[in-house]
């Protein structure tokens, strides 16, 4: 048995790729996107047609926002043609402050998602973790449509989001690993990751409070970082990790377990806005990733915007 076989005997294997080969080629239950893997994917030969279909079906005087709405969308039904779960389609992360445009732009995709027959129970809308991403998400959760909070850098966000009724959030292990490798010069490796302690706290503190919502470590930057989330409800994971999973061989043990982490002695923690705007603000490394992550998300939007508009 190889790792990544290992791997799917406890955890959902979700494709962290734009690349339609790839999960053909490893089988993921499902696939998350987002502006940069899109962008990515459509400056390639085999996707740059994907730009014409799109303009074609949004019709003449058609706007760039318009159109990059329906390629998000294309991208999310051709996956659905190939993983048998569910697809993130992330809203524009200029919206990361606005609950209302959030709202609006989550119903338009799912409004062209169900215009080609897509149940919205495969779908995912992915919003960044910010106060206003949560509350946008919650009242998105409240009509049926299901969300996943992106750029989670901080258990404040986790504990907002799991209160807030949210489907599944995404915690960036790798980019938390990379904070703290620069602020202080060492490496981590294993459990001793702070990506890889930042997620194993949130899935405890989920299990053992009993919430529904569903933890899917993201961001890897090693297989040791997934290898010490075996368990973890699910991992979405690129390209490059997954084959040297695959190519590695032996089994995984399992290190992250719901049933122990119902036994474990937790204080509940109670938030409100200042709350956890407070204790956000407090977190150094989840305040500068969560801002730096919707900058870089928000300037691959333009730069889409751009390659569109030719």
């Amino acid at each position: 048995m190889n790792q990544l076989e290992s791997l799917k005997q406890f955890t959902t294997v979700v494709a962290d790729t734009g690349s339609f080969e790839t999960m053909r080629e490893y089988e993921p239950q499902d696939a998350t996107t987002n502006p940069s893997l899109i962008l990515k994917a459509v400056q390639q030969d085999d996707y740059a047609p994907m730009i014409d279909e799109v303009r074609k079906e949004a019709g003449d005087g058609a706007s760039t926002e318009a159109i990059i709405d329906r390629l998000l969308v294309l991208f999310g039904m051709k996956i659905l043609e190939i993983v048998p779960g569910r697809v993130s389609t992330e809203v524009d992360a200029r919206l990361s402050f606005d609950t209302e445009g959030t709202i609006v732009k989550a119903k338009e995709l799912i409004a062209f998602y169900e215009a080609k027959d897509a149940s919205r129970d495969r779908i995912l809308i992915k919003i960044a973790s910010t106060w206003e991403g949560i509350r946008a998400a919650e009242a998105l959760e409240k009509e049926g449509i299901h969300c996943n909070l992106t750029l989670l850098f901080s258990k404040v966000q986790a504990i907002a989001c799991a209160e807030a009724g949210i489907t599944l959030i995404s915690p960036f292990v790798g980019r938390i690993l990379d904070w703290h490798k620069k602020a202080t010069g060492n490496d981590f490796t294993g459990a001793d990751d702070p990506g890889v302690q930042s997620v194993t706290e949130i899935f405890n503190y989920y299990k053992k409070f009993g919430y529904k919502t569903e933890v899917m470590g993201a961001s890897f930057r090693n297989t040791g970082e997934i290898v010490e989330l075996a368990g973890c409800d699910l991992l979405t994971i690129g390209p490059n990790l997954l084959e040297e999973l695959q190519n590695t061989d032996g089994e995984l043990t399992l290190k992250l377990d719901a049933d122990k982490a119902a036994d474990l002695d937790l204080e509940k923690i109670e938030l409100d806005e200042n709350t956890f705007r407070f204790e956000f603000n407090e977190d150094a490394m989840a305040t500068e990733k969560t801002a730096e992550g919707i900058r870089n998300f928000s300037a691959d939007i333009v730069k889409l915007e751009k390659l569109i508009e030719g």
